[in-house]
């Protein structure tokens, strides 16, 4: 529901698009006012542009041009819905004709951009400009050098909130969880080191877990409900011990939330599963996989999934629909994996093979060798990527004889070997997995990350800590995934404006080595999406709801004929919400309104 106050608020921000809605007598007059006056404003504004501060009149000229594209019959038919109706319904008082759904973050939306329709978002009003612009030479460079250093020291500040699991204190910390741990599961030094030892003793019910960290009710439920409806739950021992055993979640909620389901994931899993229509693999990979094992979405890389378990389960992965829980059975059939590998070498155009799952890793040291064996046979694959969240989780895993087993089959100039892991926060990055992917740059195998962006590591500078804690231990930044739409991990999702904002006004202040990472939409049956900039993606509506429509635009734009995607993102204000339940300030992230 909404406030009604709201209404007042809404055509007071601005009162000339109030006016032609009240005027007009039926919708297409009000698109015809509408469509005209922003034409209008759009060439007033070519013209008298020297009135409006350089960086306000570009997020009015966006604005005015994005707005203009929302109200177009082709935006309201994609969308599935009329935003100008509910406002010119809204502009009429017609109350008794508006959306049972009709929330506070339609109007919030709404009258930022409203705002922002006349130049008038504020952001800028209390920003200076800064006293080197009237300078020259020599002594303008020291006062810029003097304002970035200011910048510098701010951000130290911001990302020094964050601990990583290489800060003394947080080590000192996890040397006693481990210890307490290992006391209770009755371990011993040399089994604790030992990978196998954890693979037997996965932490699979709530009652083990409780007995090594304290879980709060909510918790246990979550779990209780996960294992009673044969949910995939798993931990590895390593995993618990980068848990506080406190249930405050004050440093380690991202650990944490990455494994405990939350009670309204499991409730809509169960939910949707009784639904005959809806489909649990939420990416179509069915409609892009050619033979069993394989995945292809772009021209010169295929993925190959020969084991569809994993160590533990990640709450929000995308493959849950196939993922199993029983290890035991996870592996292909030898005459299937070799049907895929075939194909592999079938199709000359394929240059590099991701061998993901689940996780690959979890198989035995002889079939990865034989697995990579036979890719590296193959004479047109160039390159081998292993998908693999063992550095992260079980840095145990990386036994010297795995380490040489993968190195074997890096040859520089002939083929390259590369790891893919999933840090999803700087508290997961420790002494332990810096070791390993230290040991693997010893041996020429280059780390690179796949970050999925949600409210537990999307707080200001929260992902600048990833990112630093990363490269200072050799890890390189890959992509940051925007989380997706599924249904039952709508806990975790942010609002693709919040992605762009950190982009542009966070990442964009750290060194270059340290933002290699291309933010993604990943687009259900097509692939990566880039979300960098405008010519990725339209915003087509804002619902009663407050969640944005978009159409993203497929990666193979300006390429090939393809069909674009449309998707429903998560209100933007309840987004903002859950930030300042966890104690930010909204304040501090007002711009996001703004990225469309």
């Amino acid at each position: 529901m909404f406030q009604k106050n709201y209404i007042e608020k809404l055509f007071a921000s601005n009162p000339t698009i109030y006016g032609l809605l009240k005027d007009a007598e039926d919708l297409e007059m009000a698109r015809s006012l509408l469509r005209s006056h922003i034409g209008h404003h759009l060439q007033y504004l070519s013209r008298k542009w020297q009135r409006l501060q350089s960086l306000e009149f570009a997020i009015q000229n966006q604005c005015l041009n994005t707005f203009r594209k929302m109200l177009s019959v082709r935006s309201e038919e994609m969308a599935g819905f009329s935003m100008l109706e509910l406002l010119w319904k809204l502009a009429k008082e017609d109350l008794d004709h508006l959306p049972d759904s009709l929330s506070d973050g339609f109007f919030e939306e709404m009258i930022h951009m409203f705002y922002a329709l006349r130049g008038k978002t504020g952001i800028y009003d209390s920003e200076a400009y800064p006293e080197y612009v009237d300078l020259q030479g020599r002594e303008a460079s020291i006062e810029r050098s003097r304002q970035l250093d200011i910048m510098a020291q701010s951000v130290a500040k911001q990302v020094s909130r964050y601990r990583t699991g290489l800060d003394e204190r947080v080590i000192t910390k996890r040397k006693r969880n481990r210890a307490r741990i290992m006391q209770v599961m009755g371990a011993t030094e040399r089994e604790w080191q030992d990978y196998h030892w954890h693979l037997k003793r996965v932490i699979r019910d709530e009652s083990t877990l409780s007995r090594l960290i304290d879980l709060t009710d909510d918790e246990a439920r979550g779990i209780r409900e996960a294992v009673k409806n044969n949910l995939p739950f798993a931990i590895t021992p390593y995993y618990v011990s980068l848990m506080d055993k406190e249930p405050s979640r004050r440093f380690d909620h991202a650990v944490r939330a990455q494994v405990i389901p939350p009670l309204n994931y499991v409730e809509t899993v169960m939910r949707n599963s009784r639904i005959r229509e809806h489909s649990a693999d939420f990416m179509l990979e069915h409609n892009t996989s050619p033979i069993e094992l394989i995945t292809r979405r772009y021209p010169m890389i295929v993925i190959l999934k020969p084991f569809n378990s994993c160590s533990q389960f990640c709450v929000y992965c995308q493959r849950n629909w196939e993922i199993t829980g029983n290890p035991g059975r996870a592996l292909a059939a030898n005459e299937t994996l070799q049907a895929a590998i075939d194909w592999i070498a079938d199709h000359k155009s394929i240059t590099e093979v991701l061998v993901t799952g689940g996780d690959p890793l979890m198989m035995s040291g002889k079939t990865i060798d034989r697995i990579l064996k036979a890719l590296s046979e193959i004479d047109h694959v160039e390159c081998i990527r292993i998908g693999s969240r063992m550095p992260v989780v079980l840095p145990q895993r990386f036994t010297q004889q795995l380490i040489d087993t993968i190195a074997s089959y890096h040859r520089p100039g002939i083929r390259a070997v590369s790891m893919v892991t999933h840090f999803e926060h700087p508290y997961e990055v420790t002494p332990e997995s810096m070791d390993v992917i230290q040991r693997l740059k010893q041996h020429g195998i280059s780390t690179y990350n796949q970050a999925v962006f949600t409210v537990e590591n999307s707080r200001r500078f929260e992902m600048v800590a990833l990112r630093r804690a990363l490269r200072l231990i050799g890890v390189d930044p890959y992509y940051t995934f925007n989380t997706k739409g599924k249904e039952e991990t709508r806990s975790y999702r942010v609002p693709m404006a919040r992605l762009r904002q950190e982009i542009k006004e966070e990442a964009r202040l750290t060194p270059g080595l340290m933002r290699t990472d291309e933010p993604v939409y990943n687009v259900p049956g097509l692939g990566k999406n880039y979300v960098r900039a405008m010519q990725h993606h339209s915003l087509l509506a804002v619902l009663p709801n407050g969640r944005r429509v978009y159409e993203f635009h497929p990666w193979e734009k300006n390429l090939s004929l393809a069909d674009t995607f449309v998707d429903t993102d998560v209100s933007i204000h309840k987004y903002l919400q859950e930030l300042e339940r966890r104690g930010e300030n909204p304040d501090d992230y007002r711009t996001i309104w703004y990225y469309y």
